[in-house]
């Protein structure tokens, strides 16, 4: 697999909104755009410094919690930042559950936590109106979706029918009871526990509903050292119970909107759509991935690069978010399944094959670009 490794050439010239100003650009006035239906000002976006340092505080919290799993928090930090929702799949007795909440508790915002089971009904999870005899009228009983972390233990427990509730929540942020629309809060992030669907009780999760979840993650077993260190952290009292928040959910949605301004260029957006596309057409799978399963791989591209101090993206994000954005949206046929292909496997092939973008050529001017010239002939986001 070719890595990309000239990273300067990418974002040369090019300046990205909410990531400071230049002297000259301080003394002018404030700028400011239209983005996705409000005015955001530089006041309101958080840098990138500030991001890194709250984002660490957030990771050495969960960390302290599960043993082990950098890699494991940094995704969910990154599905986070990229207003998108987890599924962790694995085994009983992982942490899955124990992730989850210590996520949910590192940021000071309302949590709560379903335990789906075969009897639960979708009311339980939307609300209900009920009828109030002092009013005269029906009254909305909001349901535990209502909350910006939302907790959904052994998802894959309940019926498909109960499951399909959370279907408008997680991809509109909002609940429709008895025709009337309801917000959720922001920031709003469902993380998701379920046990491999071979074990017993268990419903596998409708394509649709797998199809929200910006990306799947596997805890799994922990190293000796790590299970040792386990023992004494968790052999008396439960680390959870001394977890205090480090983050504010109004740092959170700050943050998130720095990550909405990480440049992507061109090319990093069309190796994305190559990329998901490969997947529709190739002859292990006979369901490919759809165009949000793009948007979600350029969302959590941005969030990897804001995480690792960049403001811009490269296909090194791309490359590594792959698996876990793609793999659990595809559906492997009959015969891959008898030769006991998997779709982690599959995605894994189309990295392979799948060109990676060249760097830009040198041209005349300062480390091959032209001064002021953006990388990859791409123009510059517009300043605020």
């Amino acid at each position: 697999m070719r890595v990309w490794r000239h990273a300067e050439l990418f974002t040369r010239g090019v300046r990205v909104p909410g990531v400071g100003r230049s002297a000259s650009q301080s003394d002018g006035p404030e700028k400011e755009r239209a983005e996705e239906g409000r005015v955001t000002t530089y006041d309101d976006r958080a840098s990138l410094t500030d991001l890194t340092a709250t984002v660490e505080r957030v990771r050495s919290s969960v960390e302290g919690v599960i043993e082990g799993k950098p890699e494991v928090v940094r995704l969910s930090l990154t599905v986070l930042l990229a207003e998108g929702h987890l599924l962790i799949e694995d085994v009983p007795g992982v942490g899955k559950t124990m992730l989850a909440k210590a996520l949910a508790r590192s940021i000071d915002c309302s949590v709560r936590r379903i335990q789906f089971t075969p009897d639960l009904l979708p009311s339980d999870i939307t609300g209900v109106s009920i009828w109030d005899q002092q009013r005269r009228d029906f009254e909305f009983k909001p349901g535990a979706i209502f909350a910006q972390i939302v907790i959904g233990d052994e998802i894959n427990r309940a019926s498909p029918k109960t499951q399909s509730a959370l279907l408008e929540s997680m991809e509109e942020r909002q609940v429709t009871i008895d025709g009337q629309t309801y917000e959720l809060p922001s920031p709003f992030m469902v993380v998701a526990t379920q046990n491999p669907v071979e074990m017993e009780g268990t419903y596998p999760l409708p394509e649709a509903q797998r199809d929200r979840f910006m990306a799947r993650v596997s805890v799994g077993y922990p190293s000796v050292e790590a299970e040792l260190q386990m023992l004494d952290v968790h052999g008396g009292v439960s680390p959870l119970e001394d977890l205090q928040p480090v983050a504010h959910a109004h740092d959170i949605v700050k943050l998130i909107e720095a990550v909405r301004a990480v440049h992507v260029a061109e090319t990093v957006r069309r190796y994305a759509v190559d990329l998901v596309a490969a997947t529709r057409t190739h002859p292990d799978l006979r369901l490919g991935a759809s165009p949000r399963a793009t948007l979600h791989l350029l969302r959590a591209a941005k969030a990897s690069a804001a995480l690792s101090g960049r403001e811009y993206a490269l296909p090194d994000d791309v490359q590594a978010l792959a698996v876990a954005v793609l793999a659990h949206r595809l559906l492997p046929t009959a015969q891959a399944q008898l030769n006991r292909r998997t779709a982690e496997q599959v995605v894994q092939e189309i990295l392979q094959r799948t060109p990676v973008p060249a760097a830009p050529q040198q041209s005349s001017g300062f480390g091959g670009l032209g001064h002021g010239t953006p990388a990859y002939g791409q123009q510059p986001p517009r300043r605020l």
